[in-house]
């Protein structure tokens, strides 16, 4: 979760509850996130309260929005005693020291410690490393670690040197950041550089009830399966994520693992055990990726459920956000979390092959 993003939940301007639709299914879930963002009143007992108020949730009928106390007292409602609308929530004032903390991370020379990033916010270490995990879902260490993986990979692309590149990250040394560097990108530094130069990823395209699916493959294992209406547009996507990558279609050599997917697809079957993956991401992504592959075929989990799973109970937009990132459908199975009404949300290869999936594995 970047500091952007923090920020934006603590900004009404950037709000995503712009339709009563979009309020009333945050009440439903009782968004912590949306507090401030708008206020609801029940015309039934005449308050009005934050979005996520623990109060015996209304009728729909009976609910009316406001974008300020000030307007819902103005028609006639006084505040709720239990949520009490009119003060500052505590959830946004800790985001609002989280973003400050990331501020201050990103702007570091080197990863600062864990007692100088709780001091200039006024914590204590181990109340800062709880409120900071809480509300990104990763911790400090974890934070600080992506953020100069994302400045590396920047700098890989314009450095002169790989070792230049480490150093305008914010890494002490090339070895502390060669030992993380295949959790960060997937493939040794150079060869990311280089657009995957130095790699070979094998793939195969077949058909399948969903349309065509492309399994690619490095010599770590499955680095994605993708969907779609289209072969020639998948393999342009495949080339545009790793254009320097030496690309080898091998439809006899990955036909076990095609078949897999495929039977993963039409009978519903999860992924087998020793099937490798060799997938990249964030240290959230990857947390997020591992909690959705213990969701059991036939089951569906909400983003909220998933953010639980995962320790993050405040991070459910992060998780939404990780799994819109999965690049191996089926085999991390992002098609089985659904929103907190149980209503579809987007799907990276379309909601209605979502909804085949679902409606497959629950036959």
């Amino acid at each position: 979760m970047s500091v952007e993003t923090i920020i934006k939940m603590t900004d009404p301007e950037g709000s995503d509850y712009k339709t009563d639709e979009a309020k009333w299914q945050a009440l439903l879930r009782r968004d912590k996130t949306a507090d401030g963002h708008f206020f609801f009143s029940v015309a039934t007992t005449g308050v009005y309260c934050r979005p996520s108020c623990g109060a015996r949730q209304p009728r729909r009928e009976n609910v009316a929005f406001h974008s300020t106390p000030v307007d819902a007292e103005a028609a006639g409602f006084r505040p709720c005693k239990r949520c009490k609308p009119t003060e500052t929530p505590t959830w946004h004032e800790r985001t609002k020291l989280v973003a400050d903390a990331c501020r201050f991370i990103e702007d570091a020379e080197t990863a600062p410690p864990l007692a100088d990033v709780a001091a200039q916010v006024g914590l204590s270490p181990y109340h800062f490393h709880r409120v900071f995990k809480e509300i990104t879902g990763v911790t400090p260490k974890a934070y600080a670690t992506s953020h100069r993986a994302k400045n590396v990979k920047g700098s890989l692309k314009e450095s002169r040197t790989v070792t230049e590149a480490i150093y305008d990250a914010g890494y002490n040394t090339n070895s502390r950041f060669y030992e993380n560097a295949q959790g960060i990108l997937g493939m040794t530094p150079k060869e990311y550089r280089a657009g995957g130069a130095g790699k070979t990823i094998r793939y195969a395209i077949a058909t399948c009830s969903l349309g065509f699916i492309l399994v690619g493959a490095t010599e770590k294992g499955v680095c994605t399966i993708q969907l779609g209406d289209d072969r020639t547009a998948l393999e342009a996507a495949l080339i545009g994520e790793f254009p320097g990558a030496t690309l080898e279609e091998a439809s006899t050599t990955l036909k076990a693992w095609v078949s897999t997917a495929i039977a993963m697809i039409e009978d519903g079957k999860a992924p087998p055990a020793d099937l490798p993956l060799d997938i990249r991401g964030t240290a959230f992504q990857q947390k997020v990726w591992s909690a959705l592959r213990e969701i059991p075929a036939g089951e569906t989990k909400s983003y909220k459920d998933v953010a639980e799973a995962i320790g993050a109970p405040e991070a459910v937009r992060a998780v939404a956000r990780a799994c819109a990132s999965n690049r191996i459908a089926v085999a991390i199975p992002c098609h089985r979390v659904v929103r907190s009404d149980g209503a579809l949300s987007g799907y990276r290869w379309g909601v209605e092959r979502k909804r085949a999936l679902l409606e497959k594995e629950s036959a």
